[in-house]
C-alpha cells in the first residue's frame, strides 16, 4: 500500500526493521515490543514514523520528541483494518515531513 501511494519510495529490508524512504527514512515496521507483553495482542507488527508534532491519539501506542520538532510516534498494528485512512494520512505527515528536512 505505501508503495502504491507513493511510488518513489525506496525499502530497505533489515534483520529487525523495514525501512521506507524517501530522501529520509519517513516510516518502519518491526517487532518492537513498545507495551508490556500482557498489554500486547498475539499478532501484531509495529509501524513508527517520524512527525513534525505530537500525535494525539488513543492509537498511539508510545511517542517519544528525541529533539525538539521531531516526534518519534509508534503504532501497534494487529488487524487488517487498523491500516485505514486515518492512518494513511498520518504516514503522509511524515513523508511530507522527511521529504522536507
Amino acid at each position: 500500500m505505501l508503495v502504491s501511494r507513493f511510488p518513489e519510495t525506496r525499502i530497505k529490508v533489515q534483520k529487525s526493521q523495514i525501512s521506507f524512504y524517501n530522501r529520509h527514512l519517513y516510516a518502519c515496521v518491526s517487532f518492537l515490543r513498545v507495551k508490556k507483553k500482557a498489554e500486547l495482542p498475539e499478532s501484531y507488527f509495529v509501524l513508527t514514523q517520524g512527525l513534525a508534532e505530537s500525535l494525539n491519539s488513543d492509537r498511539v501506542a508510545v511517542k517519544t520528541e528525541p529533539y525538539q520538532g521531531r516526534w518519534i510516534t509508534h503504532f501497534v498494528i494487529s488487524k487488517p483494518s487498523d491500516l485505514d485512512e486515518e492512518l494513511f494520512d498520518w504516514i503522509t505527515q511524515a513523508y511530507d515531513f522527511a521529504q522536507l528536512k
